[in-house]
């Protein structure tokens, strides 16, 4: 029982030669196809290379194009001159130039010594394909493709769409049932001979030639019409990603294509020498064990998983332009405060002095990112700079917490600041955002601008504010938000502190025996009813006396907005 290869080249030829020269080298014959478009130089030199062995000869070439019908003739033409030149082959190998033998050709003539008649290609119905990738299936065979998919792709999509909308469909000649399947087969000697001497070759030829990627099509539906005994699936172990792509191996798959099993893998990476030393050296023959891809299908599945999905909040060029595909929105829990630093003095470190993590002041502030301490730079030089940060501040904010990860990052906000991240922080699982309403106006109330600006900012501020609100209390948010109005909050406010303490350090029992100092609020209700009396409504601070303190009317205990 001998095997013989056809080896299908166009790249990579110094490789190509090694894997030939050992097959041939083991008593297999080989018929190597180089692409027509590679230079005369480069054909010549591979042809010296492989020059001693009597058992490796080359085809015919043809000009090879992805997803056209060049590849499946010069398949065709190896094929007949295997069959022509070497009759002792009982089984005909396709593999490509990228391709590395796995296990010595002896345990492969073995393996097909033991099933003679059987034919190892993939070949499986339309409807039971489920790893086309473009959103043509059976559409392949019944519509025709004259134009390349990847040089003349508009071509190739409005010629695809004129047909779709005139009802073109191609007449499939009789007795076809097409099937799809990888183009790496290893094909019976009866079954290629029968196929490639049907007496309707030139019908299935001409009709072949215009279907969409021909070369997963035309030998695994016409091996369904001759074999009399097929196994669905290939000896060649190739992975393809979710996009289609083949995966390529490198070094450090060395262990993972021994655990395959497989006879041969692709496509092998042309500088993984670790990869050709070890498979190409001389090891007896030993193993009888059958070719088992999928004991290494969990680890491709798991890579894939990393790809699509990634790290929490971690992003990256194949998932980062896809919105609302991220695998968590950002990597850690943060917080935000809206307020706090406006009613209370020095905010930031007091909340450092109560929770074990990075308390930073207005990180979207007009003027720069606030880090804390007043740094220039954060983790992973994040500069301060306001232009580098708004030109993407959704970025800035998740490369903020994956840099400061191990440490919770805690930062303050106020309608004065970017509000860009607005819907992003509200959507975000792991965001907890605490909001004094209306203690925007205490800055103001303390300022010495002309009333008329003030009344005007306090306009503006109140709308934008309003706008944010609306944002944390839509159906959609996924963050953990609470809000107090501004009166609610100064009444009380101990019980809201210890809860947002104990929210951010849950195991802590360590309870607030202060609370950080309050800005001076005296005359803020005249202030607020100046603003009426100019004509600008406040509406989110809550009810303050015109007259007199706050503080000393009667408490109230003050409950949050709780909105998730």
């Amino acid at each position: 029982m001998t095997v013989g290869f056809i080896m299908m080249c166009h790249t990579a030829f110094d490789r190509a030669a090694q894997v030939a020269r050992y097959w041939g080298a083991h008593g297999a014959p080989v018929v190597i196809h180089v692409d027509a478009r590679v230079s005369r130089h480069d054909y010549m030199a591979l042809g010296r290379q492989l020059a001693d062995l009597d058992n490796v000869s080359f085809s015919k070439r043809f000009k090879c194009e992805w997803g056209t019908w060049s590849l499946v003739a010069a398949a065709q033409a190896g094929a007949e001159q295997m069959l022509r030149q070497h009759p002792d082959v009982n089984h005909v190998f396709l593999a490509s130039g990228s391709c590395l033998p796995l296990r010595p050709v002896a345990e492969l003539n073995d393996y097909l010594a033991a099933h003679p008649q059987t034919d190892f290609i993939e070949s499986v119905t339309t409807a039971e394909v489920g790893w086309t990738v473009g959103g043509i299936d059976m559409e392949r065979f019944t519509l025709r493709f004259p134009f390349s998919w990847k040089k003349r792709r508009r071509l190739f999509d409005k010629y695809v769409a004129l047909q779709r909308r005139l009802g073109v469909k191609r007449r499939i000649p009789g007795g076809i049932v097409p099937h799809l399947g990888s183009q790496w087969w290893c094909l019976s000697r009866a079954t290629l001979s029968a196929i490639l001497q049907d007496p309707d070759r030139a019908t299935y030829d001409r009709y072949f030639s215009r279907v969409w990627i021909p070369d997963e099509s035309y030998f695994q539906s016409l091996a369904r019409l001759h074999s009399t005994q097929i196994e669905s699936r290939s000896l060649t172990l190739s992975k393809f990603d979710y996009q289609g792509k083949p995966h390529i191996f490198y070094d450090d798959h060395l262990q993972l294509l021994r655990r395959s099993d497989c006879f041969v893998a692709r496509k092998i990476w042309p500088k993984a020498d670790k990869l050709y030393t070890n498979f190409l050296a001389e090891r007896p023959a030993e193993s009888v064990a059958e070719p088992n891809p999928s004991k290494i299908d969990r680890l491709f599945s798991k890579a894939v998983e990393r790809r699509t999905k990634g790290r929490p909040g971690l992003y990256m060029q194949s998932r980062f332009p896809r919105q609302d595909h991220e695998n968590g929105k950002t990597s850690a829990h943060y917080s935000i405060f809206q307020g706090f630093s406006d009613l209370f003095e020095n905010f930031e470190g007091w909340l450092a002095k109560y929770v074990g993590a990075r308390v930073h002041g207005h990180l979207f502030g007009p003027a720069r990112a606030e880090f804390a301490g007043g740094a220039a730079m954060f983790n992973g030089c994040m500069s301060d700079s306001a232009t580098l940060r708004d030109y993407n501040p959704r970025g800035f904010l998740t490369n903020l917490i994956w840099n400061g990860r191990g440490e919770r990052q805690c930062f303050m906000f106020s309608p004065r600041d970017t509000q860009d991240i607005n819907w992003f922080t509200a959507t975000d699982p792991n965001a907890q955002i605490s909001v004094i309403s209306g203690a925007w106006a205490v800055p103001l109330f303390h300022s010495n601008r002309d009333f008329a600006d003030i009344r005007r900012e306090a306009a503006r501020l109140q709308q934008i504010e309003i706008d944010h609100l609306n944002i944390l209390r839509s159906m959609y948010v996924k963050a953990r938000v609470r809000i107090w109005n501004m009166a609610d909050f100064i009444e009380n406010p101990m019980e809201p502190l210890q809860t947002i303490i104990d929210e951010i350090s849950p195991r802590a029992t360590r309870r607030l025996t202060e609370a950080p100092q309050m800005v001076d609020l005296t005359g803020f209700g005249q202030f607020l009813q100046n603003l009426r009396n100019q004509g600008m409504q406040p509406r989110l601070m809550g009810d303050f006396p015109v007259h007199g303190d706050l503080l000393t009317q009667p408490p109230r205990r003050g409950r949050p907005y709780l909105v998730k």
